[in-house]
């Protein structure tokens, strides 16, 4: 699965990983419905650091369709919940 971070890069996950993006991807969910800033920011961050470790980076010059985008560091709380669906960032 190949997932890109706004402005910043695309990264290669193995399937192994999904799971544990997912649990992330949950907790970013669940703060946003509770409108909580503060759990928002450290869950996106968590989960943004999560595909940057778990993953391998793409290298630029290899350009390749993107299976999820997440937003970048620093995005609004507003900004994220118009991207969220019923299954968070993250389908599955």
């Amino acid at each position: 699965m190949i997932m890109r971070i706004l402005g910043e890069g695309q990264y290669e996950i193995t399937e192994e990983h999904v799971a544990r993006l997912n649990q992330l991807d949950s907790a970013l969910q669940t703060a946003a419905d509770a409108h909580d800033d503060v759990a928002f920011t450290t869950a996106l961050s968590a989960l943004l650091d999560a595909v940057r470790t778990l993953g391998t980076p793409l290298p630029d010059e290899r350009i390749a369709p993107s299976d999820l985008v997440l937003p970048e560091q620093g995005t609004s709380l507003a900004q994220v919940r118009e991207l969220l669906s019923d299954e968070g960032l993250i389908p599955g």
